[in-house]
């Protein structure tokens, strides 16, 4: 086919990442070329009132341009889109992906007529093929969703941002971001003023079984004075009156498949993996693993709430359980009410083809992919077996009219358990058979009290956080890694033996912004927000009239914040200038702290700090410096001399000067000069 004296040789697909491209070009052949625009290709501005590269005054038109480095990419997709004959945009299946193919249509200049939106949930031949038979046009809604979230993103992002540099020390806050951290303050401050309460327990031991005090006749008690332990200990003696024996048949349902925030929940419980590399993995076990016969997608799309599952695979699914394990562990679908704020889009995150076990693939993965699909697979699979089955048998036993209980519990039938007992607390506990004393006395080995004290609520992990983030509403799945890793760099928190900590920047910035914006950044609100973005995606809202709705009220609280927030004294050092005698004081600048004199602007005096030997530049995430360092084998790298503490580390030598774009750390690299973190090159 020729157009315009062009010879039109291949139908063109774009997609996000280049392994996923090779994956995909593999399956569609000669005709088609499948290219990757490498995730966004454009943002936000930085011009424009406040930088924020929205025109607020009319309608919050956004104004993007080309991310930095993107330029040649987009370039090229116009030379391909104009050599091919059709352009099929197959971004990721969700409102990012959206937004992508919108950009990518915006930016290579398509008219409708000349593109196709396909999505597709898994990585598999038959799905991607099946794809390019049901194209569609680009959900416009579900664009200004997205656009919305962004926007607003940038204008709490920057202009809080900027309000918190100039007050507080603090370098940023957000719209989602700040409401974490204001969870983990809360919960310290919690702990912080918790005032524990004695409390006492009572149990009788008896030959194979004990039993705990509960009631007192009718009446469940609580014993939270000693002397209220003696009295009750002095009431009872060696025999107990075996009152009443209670057995039933109870079922436990097999969990459903993961959804996003669950996976990362599970695999932070279960396999120690932080979210991040959780979702790294994931990533990678989606977009394509060569698996010997072919190259494939293990796993679903794994940006999901849903845990919906295909009819094609709860089909096949079946018929896997019936030839492994027996009709009798056959199961059925696992549903769950839908949260308002649940967008069901997308399946739940499971194995794209059963017969793929985790045992079959295993030598294709590595030990960490290998153990994070297995769990995905079992998962999945055991989300359609039977209930397990128990039976539960409760004594109750009197003594002086004290009642004491006893539970234990055995499985009759072991269920989805056959597969997910590694994953799942389920050890039997056997009673001794006591029908024959039914009504009689039992006498008691011992019988003992024990004191406790109450206890706080713990501070959050990571799993625990995030189901906190998920449960009250608050961001979305796919973000919640980006908002913990967003708060460790900011120095905002702290892990310590796997949990939170709030540091004193991050308490002293919680609590500034909520004596000016408790009415933002809150549960409530940000919950709310989330669900004005799903109406928007929906049709239900106009995108800018949101906007309008929120920028006025806030703008008129940073304003009022920028004239009334008292600004934070800098920290003296214990130093006097040499040049006027005043104390000298820790400053931040552009490029990180530095010591100056406290008298600014009359006196300009600057403080030379001095690198130790061997010492590159300041780490850029802890006090540490930058050392040159080497490995095992010899190689020389760079890393924080607060090793282990900080694992900061550049294969290429950083040198003593920020970016001018995003502040990050330089690096040498060969004959250039790049950023550690964004394009940047000089």
């Amino acid at each position: 086919m020729i157009r315009k004296g062009v010879i039109l040789l291949k139908n063109l697909v774009i997609v996000e990442s280049p392994s996923k491209s090779k994956t995909i070009e593999k399956y569609l052949g000669k005709d088609y070329k499948v290219v990757s625009s490498k995730g966004h290709i454009r943002d936000l501005t930085t011009t424009g009132k406040y930088g924020l590269g929205v025109d607020v005054d009319n309608g919050f038109k956004p104004n993007y341009a080309p991310i930095k480095g993107k330029a040649k990419t987009i370039s090229e997709l116009k030379k391909l889109g104009k050599e091919s004959d059709r352009i099929y945009l197959a971004s990721d299946p969700d409102r990012e992906g959206e937004a992508i193919a919108w950009h990518l249509k915006d930016a290579l200049n398509l008219k409708d007529d000349d593109y196709d939106r396909i999505v597709f949930n898994e990585i598999t031949k038959s799905k991607v093929i099946e794809a390019l038979s049901h194209p569609r046009k680009i959900d416009d809604n579900l664009v200004k969703s997205q656009e919305t979230r962004r926007i607003l993103d940038r204008i709490i992002g920057f202009r809080l941002s900027k309000l918190m540099q100039s007050k507080t020390g603090g370098k940023s806050a957000g719209r989602v971001q700040s409401v974490a951290l204001k969870l983990i303050v809360d919960r310290e401050r919690e702990i912080e003023s918790f005032i524990p309460e004695d409390y006492y327990t009572i149990t009788a031991y008896f030959d194979g079984f004990d039993s705990e005090l509960f009631g007192y006749k009718d009446e469940n008690i609580e014993i939270k004075t000693e002397e209220e332990k003696d009295r009750i200990m002095n009431s009872l003696d060696k025999y107990f009156t075996l009152e009443n024996i209670e057995k039933k048949d109870k079922n436990k349902k097999a969990r459903p498949p993961f959804t996003t925030s669950t996976l990362q929940q599970t695999a932070s419980n279960k396999l120690g993996f932080t979210g991040k590399k959780t979702m790294s993995i994931a990533q990678k076990l989606y977009e394509g693993i060569d698996i010997g016969t072919e190259t494939t997608g293990l796993i679903t799309y794994m940006r999901t709430d849903s845990i919906r599952l295909s009819d094609e695979f709860i089909k096949s699914s079946y018929a896997f359980i019936n030839e492994n394990y027996g009709k009798e562990y056959v199961g059925y679908v696992k549903t769950a009410k839908k949260s308002e704020n649940v967008q069901d889009a997308h399946e739940g995150i499971r194995p794209t083809n059963i017969n793929n076990t985790p045992e079959k693939v295993k030598e294709y993965l590595s030990n960490d992919e290998y153990k994070l699909y297995k769990m995905i697979y079992i998962r999945a699979l055991a989300s359609l077996m039977k209930d397990a089955k128990s039976l539960a048998t409760t004594l109750i036993l009197d003594n002086n009219d004290y009642k004491f209980k006893t539970t234990g519990s055995v499985i009759t039938f072991d269920g989805y358990l056959k597969i997910y007992k590694d994953y799942e607390s389920s050890e039997d506990k056997i009673l001794p058979d006591l029908e024959d004393k039914l009504n009689q006395k039992i006498e008691s080995e011992n019988i003992e009290a024990e004191a406790h004290q109450t206890k706080p609520k713990p501070r959050y992990t990571e799993a625990k956080l995030i189901k906190e983030l998920e449960e009250l509403g608050i961001g979305r799945p796919s973000t919640y890694v980006s908002i913990i890793d967003t708060l460790k760099a900011r120095d905002y928190i702290r892990l310590e033996d796997k949990k939170f900590y709030p540091t004193e920047i991050g308490i002293i910035t919680t609590d500034k912004l909520q004596e000016f914006f408790s009415n933002i950044i809150n549960v409530e609100y940000t919950r709310e927000m989330e669900e004005d973005l799903d109406k928007i995606a929906d049709g239900a809202k106009v995108w800018n009239k949101v906007l309008e709705n929120f920028y006025e009220p806030f703008e008129a609280l940073v304003e009022k914040a920028f004239k009334g927030m008292e600004k934070k004294s800098p920290e003296e050092t214990g130093e006097t200038c040499p040049e006027c005698g005043n104390p000298l004081v820790i400053r931040k600048g552009k490029y990180g702290e530095f010591t100056a004199c406290s008298n600014y602007p009359e006196c300009k005096y600057i403080k030379k700090e001095e690198k130790k030997a061997n010492e590159i530049c300041k780490c850029p995430n802890c006090d540490g410096m930058i050392v040159e360092r080497k490995t095992k084998k010899g190689k020389i790298f760079y890393g924080c001399n607060n090793f282990p503490k900080c694992k900061t580390a550049f294969w290429d030598k950083p040198i003593d000067e920020k970016c001018p774009e995003c502040g990050s750390i330089l690096l040498e690299k060969k004959d250039k000069i790049i950023c550690s973190n964004c394009d940047y090159t000089k």
